[in-house]
């Protein structure tokens, strides 16, 4: 495999607020220069960054190990000696600092930092208490610091309070910080003899990185480490960002275990889609468990998983599982050419290999494409006329050992409708298989498309997989079917993505629009609105509701519902009814004014029962044919505003059937988020029923998410529900809405 194509920014995690009469409080604090207004959108957050310039981080020219010390035994000693190894090989030079010590292993020891002989890159905290330290720093002007005590927002409320100390310090000092909390992992010896793109990794625990750090012992290029820990002021994000400026790198791997920040997440993961970096993730928290395990270990937020999973997605960040599929998929990406085709063939030696393998790429969503009739018969040349080779391909096995297991693998490659060629090797049979393997290298040296071999011993010792597959850059190998399918999915997902990768940062809405002005008065700090009150929200942006009246009285009923026009629906309509259809406050199909009287009264006198305060009943126009999505927005922990849409009706709760996003995006996402339903083709029409207006949903999901932004941090939660999606051409109808403020 060679190299592939070639961020976002970070922000400091407080957010300024854009107020809707234009006035502008402070912007975020962004390392390196102020924000404006023009780097804000409409919801006061930001919409760019400063990367974070991490070259003397890395590459120092000048270190202070800040209580440094050579008695065996101790801790610190052992740092201080990797340290040592360390800065010889960056060629940085090293001042311990000690307030009794005259040397350590022999170099002249500072008794404070501001006795330190030169300006100092890098400062090393072993101390533990990094407070006074960082004060001192600030001073000395010193630029990046590393403290791995620990004790800070991981051990609870105390610990958190000290970090956030911790944190106001190092804004204050204008250094830049890793930690606390972490470890020497940054500090690794990197083998300098590989070539190619290399992987760029991020873990908060250190020992979670291990498996991808040691794929250098198989040949792929590790370029550096970034071991954040509790993330008081160096973060994720400011390292995707500075990895996904860096020429070398192919690919950036990350352990996550909670975000500091959601929008510098996506900030980071938008440059990174803009240089066409692969980001692969593996995002602790899918679980109870596991999010309150992360929790504890780092002190963050893992957020609300269903919007974190969406959030990645949504700015191409791929997220796998186990460290495996981690340490696979981003060695994958990070070597492999963009792919000509997006065909998979299965090429086996077994029948049943093939099919087996077949069957769990399809399902993992690969296209097997059926080669064409000529490529089938110029395929049998070599292969027996009672073997398929429609795709999968089966050889048999007696071709792979002489010259005609050459010229099939050249054949398959040559098709235009294949980019990727997978052939599992179940087990080795020496002499066959190692013939087998030198010819799919030296094929793969021949083309530009991606060829894969899954070595599939439990052993790993053999000769063809040690030598011949491992030391070819060009063959991508793997252990097991499962992670070769997960990396192949995501090379084809990510290239497909970036060809195609907008940034919506760029069209971001960043001033209030004339709908916000109009609502700010039905605005209720704390409270939830009545129906009547929300359906003007819907309606002041551009969001059709039913035609309706609130009326106080009987009469006043029957005079609405001849204006509105039969048949009718009329709802209570209070501030506190969150569940009208539960408490037969609701009733639909009247046809006449004696019904309309009799519906009022009955109304009143449920409400009056159950102690419900009204604000009148609405008589509504009944809108009867149609798909009941609901369409909705809430505010997130993490990212702040996000959109919801799925189906709708009494049943939302039960199906769950629902996908969201996080604000801004475009058309094409909302229309993603369609796509994700299970019950998508309702949409298009089925037992007869004619195709919804999915333009009209679309355009909802739009008007929703500039509401999300604009409200957002005013409303805790909004519920259109159901929206009813007419017949294509009559858009939709909102027949009922909730709303909450915060």
């Amino acid at each position: 495999m060679l190299g592939s194509t070639h961020g976002t920014l970070t922000t400091d995690s407080r957010r300024a607020r854009v107020i809707a009469c234009g006035e502008q409080h402070p912007g975020p604090a962004v390392h390196g220069r102020a924000a404006d207004v023009d780097d804000l959108d409409v919801s006061g957050r930001p919409l760019y960054s400063d990367v974070p310039d991490l070259e003397r981080f890395f590459r120092p020219g000048s270190v202070a190990v800040i209580g440094a010390s050579d008695t065996e035994g101790r801790p610190n000693t052992g740092i201080t000696r990797q340290l040592l190894d360390w800065a010889a090989r960056v060629g940085a030079r090293v001042h311990p600092v000690h307030p009794t010590r005259p040397s350590v292993f022999g170099i002249p020891c500072s008794r404070s930092v501001a006795e330190l002989p030169e300006q100092i890159d890098l400062a090393v905290l072993l101390v533990a208490d990094p407070l006074p330290v960082v004060e001192e720093l600030a001073e000395a002007k010193v630029r990046f610091a590393v403290a791995f005590a620990s004790g800070f927002a991981e051990t609870g409320e105390e610990g958190a309070e000290a970090q956030a100390r911790l944190a106001a310090a190092v804004r204050r000092s204008g250094l830049r910080l890793l930690g606390p909390n972490t470890n020497l992992n940054a500090f690794e010896r990197f083998r300098e003899d590989l070539q190619g793109p290399a992987i760029a990794l991020i873990t908060q625990s250190g020992h979670q990185g291990r498996p991808v750090f040691a794929l250098q012992e198989l040949g792929i290029r590790l370029s550096h480490w970034a071991p954040t820990g509790n993330e008081a002021d160096l973060e994720t994000a400011d390292f995707i960002s500075y990895f996904a400026e860096r020429p070398e790198v192919g690919a950036i791997a990350c352990y996550v275990e909670g975000l500091k920040d959601g929008r510098s997440f996506l900030l980071a993961a938008d440059r990174a889609a803009r240089r066409q970096v692969p980001v692969v993730a593996v995002k602790v928290g899918r679980t109870e468990v596991g999010a309150r395990t992360a929790a504890s270990h780092t002190g963050k937020l893992t957020g609300a998983d269903d919007v974190v999973d969406a959030a990645m997605r949504q700015f191409g960040v791929v997220r796998v599982d186990g460290l495996d599929e981690l340490q696979d998929t981003a060695a994958l990406l990070a070597r492999a050419r963009p792919p000509r085709a997006e065909g998979v063939v299965v090429y086996s030696i077994s029948g049943g290999t093939g099919a087996h393998v077949a069957d769990l790429a399809t399902g993992a969503g690969l296209r097997l494409p059926v080669l064409s009739e000529a490529r089938q018969a110029e395929l049998h040349q070599w292969i027996p006329e009672y073997l398929s080779v429609a795709n999968p391909v089966d050889n048999g096995g007696h071709p792979v050992g002489d010259e005609r297991g050459r010229k099939i693998i050249d054949s398959i490659l040559d098709d235009p409708e294949v980019g990727v060629l997978i052939c599992p090797v179940t087990g080795p049979f020496p002499p066959l298989s190692d013939r087998l393997v030198r010819d799919l290298v030296d094929a793969a040296e021949h083309t530009d498309k991606l060829v894969c071999v899954v070595w599939g011993s439990p052993v790993g010792t053999e000769p063809a997989y040690r030598e011949v597959l491992l030391g070819s850059s060009r063959v991508a190998t793997f252990r097991t079917v499962g992670n070769c399918l997960t990396a192949v999915r995501a090379y084809l997902d990510h290239h497909r993505f970036v060809r195609s990768y907008r940034s919506p940062f760029d069209e971001a809405p960043r001033t209030p629009s004339p709908s916000f002005r109009k609502v700010r008065d039905l605005m209720r700090p704390g409270q939830q609105l009545s129906e009547h009150a929300a359906k003007q929200l819907l309606r002041a942006y551009g969001i059709r509701v039913p035609r309706e009246q609130l009326v106080t009285s009987a009469a006043a009923a029957v005079r609405a519902a001849a204006q509105v026009g039969y048949p009718v629906v009329m709802k209570a309509s209070g501030a506190q009814i969150a569940h009208k259809t539960e408490l037969g406050l609701v009733k639909i199909g009247l046809t006449s004014a004696s019904q309309v009287r009799d519906a009022y009264r009955e109304l009143t006198d449920i409400a009056r029962y159950e102690g419900v305060c009204l604000d009148g009943v609405l008589v509504c126009q009944m809108v009867e044919r149609g798909v009941e999505m609901v369409v909705g927005a809430t505010h997130d922990a993490l990212f702040g505003p996000t959109v919801t849409v799925g189906l709708g009706g009494v049943l939302v709760e039960v199906l769950r059937d629902a996908a969201v996003r996080v604000p801004p995006f475009g058309e094409e996402q909302a229309r993603d988020m369609l796509a994700e339903l299970r019950g998508r083709a309702l949409l298009d029409g089925v037992r007869g029923r004619p195709p919804a207006d999915v333009d009209g949903l679309v355009e909802v999901v739009l008007r929703v998410q500039r509401m999300a932004l604009e409200l957002g941090d005013d409303i805790a939660e909004l519920d259109i529900n159901p929206l009813m999606v007419l017949p294509r051409g009559q858009g939709a109808v909102a027949l009922d809405a909730l709303v909450v403020c915060r």
